[in-house]
């Protein structure tokens, strides 16, 4: 009987062992490494068997995801343009809307344009993790166009694809069955323009070790070289208190930057590697941020290293730098000359920075995200 007894368990046992649910992940674009980039790296190391939907992909700059399996849209074959993905924002809809996932019983969006837009089974589970409404549907598409430098015409032409971009955007807000904020701030305008809620859940990094290097005498700038971080003011500041600056970095607006320079102090670096990029948040006097940022992933990654941030008093820098950094009000060349000052009265304790960013751990992150994924199914 008890034999019996035995198999009939084991059997029942296997039989009420849960399904692992299958997971796909999607994302806007992969052209580029800046913060968004970043938490897609995290949302895969959390699900490393999860394929990654993407309009378009470009592998060289991005090696983390080397062994990802990275599967593109139509986009990703028009000649030149995928190197020029603003170009292709009005295509981005019809692109995301073209890709299968009905396979999938998780899908998890990584968001602040057009990746949230899927269509999903009505069985599966769509998360997003919203970086943002899409700021060039909404708040900053006037702000879009101007700082983008577009001809009049392209302008002209632009302003009824953004009216069709903003009410499509709309309707695709619905699509997602849950949404994951990444800061409180992305929070709030998730609910204005989508009236959705979300849970706060902040970005994670993968803790250095904290490099035991000498500040030596120059500030750092980091980032994706494009016209809403503001990089130009940093520029026109550093030209005239003639400090020394290092920018790394890539974008569209490189050239522009290069050369509204007048400063033999200020140096392009361009793309550095990791190891190098520690090695310059270890030695900076200071990390420059001058953008309003739905998060911000570079004033934790500067941190971790114990560098004091500079930062632009807005958006997730408020809940990131606190009393570890110096905040201006307004972005503008004489305030962050006047935050340059200021820096130079105040004393920064280094572990006390790094304990900051040990906050934001990447594992935290991972954790939270199982943990939210898995109360949904």
């Amino acid at each position: 009987m008890s034999k019996y007894y035995y198999a009939f368990s084991r059997v029942f046992s296997l039989l009420s062992v849960k399904k692992q649910p299958k997971i796909a992940i999607v994302c806007d674009w992969l052209t580029n490494l800046g913060g968004a980039e970043r938490v897609v790296e995290q949302i895969h190391k959390t699900y490393l068997e999860a394929p990654i939907y993407t309009s378009v992909y470009n592998a060289e700059a991005l090696p983390m995801f080397r062994h990802a399996d990275v599967r593109t849209s139509w986009l990703q074959k028009l000649p030149f343009l995928n190197k020029r993905h603003q170009v292709l924002l009005p295509l981005m809809p019809m692109a995301f809307e073209s890709f299968d996932l009905s396979e999938y019983d998780v899908v998890i969006s990584s968001s602040f344009a057009c990746a949230k837009g899927v269509i999903t089974n009505p069985e599966t589970v769509h998360i997003c993790y919203c970086h943002n409404p899409t700021r060039y549907f909404w708040d900053e598409s006037h702000e879009f166009l101007d700082r983008y430098q577009f001809p009049g015409l392209v302008k002209f032409l632009a302003r009824p694809f953004l009216h069709k971009l903003r009410m499509w955007d709309r309707v695709a807000a619905e699509r997602p069955d849950y949404y994951l904020a990444n800061s409180s701030f992305v929070a709030k305008r998730i609910k204005k323009y989508y009236n959705r809620e979300a849970k706060v859940l902040y970005p994670g990094i993968e803790l250095p070790e904290m490099l035991n290097f000498e500040r030596k005498d120059f500030y750092l700038m980091v980032g994706r070289i494009t016209a809403h971080k503001y990089f130009d003011l940093v520029i026109k500041a550093f030209n005239k208190l003639k400090l020394p600056l290092k920018v790394v970095g890539t974008g569209s607006q490189l050239e522009q930057l290069q050369k509204l320079n007048t400063s033999d102090k200020t140096q392009f670096l361009g793309f550095v590697s990791e190891n190098e990029l520690q090695r310059l948040y270890a030695s900076a006097r200071a990390i420059i941020f001058p953008q309003c940022e739905d998060f911000g992933i570079v004033p934790i990654e500067a941190q971790a290293q114990g560098c004091p941030v500079i930062a632009y008093a807005a958006g997730g820098a408020l809940e990131t730098v606190g009393s570890k950094g110096i905040l201006f009000d307004e972005q503008s060349v004489e305030a962050i000359s006047d935050a340059l000052d200021r820096f130079n009265n105040v004393d920064f304790d280094q572990a006390k920075i790094r304990k900051q960013a040990e906050y934001f751990e990447a594992d935290n992150f991972r954790d939270e995200l199982r943990k939210f994924v898995d109360s949904k199914l």
